[in-house]
């Protein structure tokens, strides 16, 4: 089904330096379009550069991953996995200048519960933010005023396939097909870990969710000292197809330096950005013109921010009741 789906089309791209450009092209439309409406002026310190929008980027996923994990009640795999590609693919082609990733991010957790039929009412989705009943009901606003615009910049492309069905099936072909491998489920908490850290990364906007599993396991094997090649080259009949298995051993090898390479901003870098990311997004400027912004955003309370505390001293508590 992947092969045949928008993800493929649309969503898998070629390398690392393509979705940079798409993500520069994004800075640059916003910075053009402020421009000419007379907002700002081109060299205004507080505008973003594209890579320091990938560090807020950075920062917000992974709050989202977090508020995914603390979620009551337990949300599924996919789920997340859903949230996580909607965010990836919005702000590939939208600046957070203009969407701030904090109204996005839990726009996309509740857009993929609906998506992925995970039956939870609205009241149920905001009740996990720690906020008054008032406050619960302007995130919901926003949430569903932002609902709209997030499934067109998705181009309607809803359906995400995820890496974990593929996952669970090399887990029973190994059972089933690979008797040299006594317990392949020895390899599944390593495996779920590199899941894990590879979710925060590009990779499931560069790879296919078969690779992305598999590589999770080989290495998991690899870390416990297992040597897998035998599966590949038999099991997977990729022993005469030389040039695929290359190219496959080529791609679990970038997959994991994208892992090894990934690094979450540094809390002073996050301050900084965030008060630019806040300068841009004060109702002096209002740079969106897109959103019709209803009262209660400009006051930053709809993602369960505690009165009086600075949002980098949030910890996971202070997402839930």
């Amino acid at each position: 089904m992947f092969h045949s789906s928008t993800q493929r089309r649309y969503w898998t791209f070629r390398n690392e330096d393509e979705l940079s450009r798409r993500r520069s092209d994004a800075n640059r439309k916003f910075r053009c379009k402020v421009v000419a409406n007379g907002k700002v002026q081109p060299n205004d310190s507080f505008l973003l550069e594209p890579h320091e929008e990938l560090m807020i980027c950075k920062y917000y996923e992974k709050r989202l991953l977090d508020f995914c994990s603390v979620f009551k009640p337990t949300m599924p795999r996919s789920v997340v996995g859903t949230a996580c590609m909607y965010f990836k693919r919005f702000y590939l082609n939208n600046s957070v200048m203009e969407y701030h990733p904090r109204i996005i991010m839990l726009t996309c957790a509740f857009l993929a519960c609906k998506v992925d039929e995970f039956n939870v009412s609205s009241a149920q989705f905001v009740g996990n933010l720690r906020e008054s009943p008032l406050g619960q009901e302007k995130t919901l606003e926003q949430i569903l005023e932002y609902e709209l615009l997030l499934i067109q910049q998705l181009n309607f492309h809803l359906i995400v396939h995820n890496p974990y069905r593929p996952f669970e099936g090399f887990l029973i072909d190994l059972k089933t097909r690979y008797p040299l491998l006594e317990n392949p489920e020895m390899l599944r908490k390593t495996a779920d870990d590199f899941l894990n850290r590879v979710a925060l990364t590009d990779a499931c906007l560069l790879y296919t969710p078969s690779q992305i599993a598999l590589t999770a396991i080989l290495s998991s094997a690899s870390r416990t000292g297992i040597n897998m090649e035998s599966y590949l080259s038999e099991r997977l009949m990729l022993k005469e197809n030389k040039a695929s298995l290359s190219q496959l051993l080529d791609g679990m090898k970038c997959m994991k330096n994208l892992v090894k390479k990934y690094e979450l901003p540094h809390p002073e870098e996050v301050a900084a950005l965030k008060q630019k990311l806040e300068k841009c997004h004060s109702p002096e400027l209002a740079l969106n013109t897109n959103i019709k912004k209803r009262k209660g955003y400009e006051d930053d309370e709809f993602i369960g921010k505690k009165p009086k505390m600075e949002e980098d001293e949030w910890t996971d508590d202070d997402f839930i009741d």
